[in-house]
């Protein structure tokens, strides 16, 4: 089977990225993650700019479990800041690898220092899934001759 590249997931889902700043307090990055039925938020400073990722998972575990408050807590202060991201050029391989390896869910995509879009590991298995249904059906009409010849 081909590759299949970032930049097609990006195609087909769009670039947009909810994105958050790391002076907002954690009980507002989760309202922001509530309302847009997602599990992390990018945080970033000036123009897209990527300094970190906010998930549920750091929500749990650095504030939750620390007995914290998340209306006093700044996302600064909980926020992944050794975030690894992925380029248009990467492929879906690449993204695996990292999933399973650093054990995240989530790869900011990046070109030229500027955040382009977001991968999550449900996107990339999606993905995958769907290129595998594709060369399935291709191969079944191949072995049967359908949709060959006249």
């Amino acid at each position: 089977m081909d590759p299949i590249y970032v930049k097609e997931i990006i195609r087909e889902k769009g670039a947009k990225v909810w994105t958050i700043s790391p002076d907002v307090t954690a009980f507002q990055a989760l309202e922001k993650m509530a309302d847009k039925n997602i599990g992390a938020l990018v945080v970033t400073e000036s123009e897209d700019k990527v300094v970190g990722i906010m998930s549920e998972r750091d929500y749990a575990r650095k504030v939750v479990l620390r007995g914290k408050v998340s209306k006093a807590i700044r996302v600064s202060e909980i926020m992944t800041t050794d975030v690894l991201g992925v380029c248009l050029d990467n492929t879906c391989e690449d993204c695996m690898q990292l999933f399973t390896s650093k054990r995240i869910r989530h790869l900011p995509v990046v070109e030229s220092g500027k955040l382009v879009g977001l991968v999550s590991i449900g996107d990339v298995v999606n993905k995958i899934i769907s290129k595998q249904k594709t060369t399935l059906s291709d191969l079944e009409k191949f072995i049967s001759g359908a949709g060959y010849g006249a």
